[in-house]
């Protein structure tokens, strides 16, 4: 079979490699479609693994099943999660699952920009979901970072009619967006260099938009009654986007550490000017639970959550090269979706 190797942002190999070979319990999948993460152009997060196959966002076909499998078919259309908790350990019952060692183990073989691939059996136990009849492929591409999206919100306490300002508006800004509206934000404000994505927070729902450059705190408070926001997301991981967080709460307020931040960011923090006193939470969330999952699921099948628009580029795996280069760019594209078998 064909899989895109990655070895940096600009080499990216189609590659021949034997179709895996599944256990008793486990499951092949025919990749129908794969969605390129932000999280997959971070090269030096990438750095220790290489050469590697990526793609963690995933939907297909069930074409190879196990003797002792039960409970699913050959033919039936799955979105599979690539990190599963064990569910027992400490984490996971005191409802940190996606911290659970387990989780940071398990992944498909070898990964979804390939045209087929190994479910392991804690994968086919705990992380396949079922598509609803009228669901694409592409649209179950985003299972998983809405999942991520679901989590992040509810582990920053969100609550409705609050202020929240999202810095970064790429996909999982996007998100966010329309996560925080659909929940009864009372405004939603976001922030990004790029003037194609602030045209497209707009277009999914934000309130008001502000060129990261400027001085955010100074325009919450213009268009906030001299408040700042209750809840802010890092959607990014510049330094600068930090710094315009930390000053862009509000009292009482929290801030939402959503994105990987450059490589070897720290934080000076001027504990007096920012928290004493000022009772600000910060917090942050990692991965998406299977509860997660089920949520993002429901709600992309009821339509709550546009996706189907947030998609920009189909590409079939011998383009993926291009498609590492949209997405690393992070130009004039918000969802680039892989097609393996195309």
């Amino acid at each position: 079979m064909r899989a895109a190797v990655y070895y940096n942002n600009r080499d990216v190999r189609i590659e021949e490699m034997p179709r895996p070979q599944i256990g008793p319990r486990e499951l092949l999948l025919r990749v129908e479609a794969s969605g390129i993460c932000g999280s997959d152009v971070i090269e030096w997060y990438r750095r220790s693994k290489i050469p590697c196959v990526l793609g963690h966002e995933v939907a297909g076909v069930i074409v190879g099943r196990g003797e002792e499998v039960e409970g699913y078919r050959m033919g039936e259309r799955v979105v599979a999660a690539h990190h599963v908790p064990c569910g027992r350990c400490g984490y996971c019952l005191d409802g940190h699952e996606t911290v659970c060692e387990t989780l940071r183990r398990t992944n498909f073989d070898p990964g979804g920009f390939a045209e087929y691939i190994r479910l392991p059996r804690i994968n086919v136990e705990k992380g396949i979901f079922r598509l609803p009849e009228g669901l694409s492929f592409e649209e179950a591409t985003f299972v998983e970072p809405l999942a991520c999206v679901v989590r992040g919100q509810r582990l920053a306490g969100f609550k409705r009619g609050k202020t929240v300002l999202v810095i970064g508006s790429g996909i999982s800004g996007l998100l966010h967006i329309q996560m925080a509206k659909l929940r009864g934000a009372k405004s939603v404000l976001a922030t990004d260099i790029s003037p194609y994505r602030l045209e497209a927070a707009r277009r999914f729902g934000a309130d008001a938009v502000f060129e990261a450059g400027r001085d955010i705190a100074a325009l919450l408070r213009d268009s906030n009654r001299g408040h700042l926001a209750d809840l802010v997301i890092l959607c990014t991981g510049a330094k600068t986007a930090l710094d315009q967080g930390l000053h862009s709460v509000e009292r009482g307020g929290t801030l939402l550490f959503f994105a990987a931040a450059d490589e070897g960011t720290t934080l000076l923090l001027p504990v007096n000017e920012i928290f004493w006193r000022n009772e600000i939470t910060l917090t942050s969330s990692y991965a998406g639970s299977h509860d997660d999952h089920l949520e993002a699921l429901d709600l992309i099948q009821q339509n709550k959550i546009n996706v189907r628009d947030m998609i920009t580029h189909r590409l079939p795996l011998k383009d993926i090269g291009e498609g590492f280069r949209l997405v690393a760019e992070a130009g004039e594209s918000i969802k680039v979706v892989i097609e393996p078998n195309k």
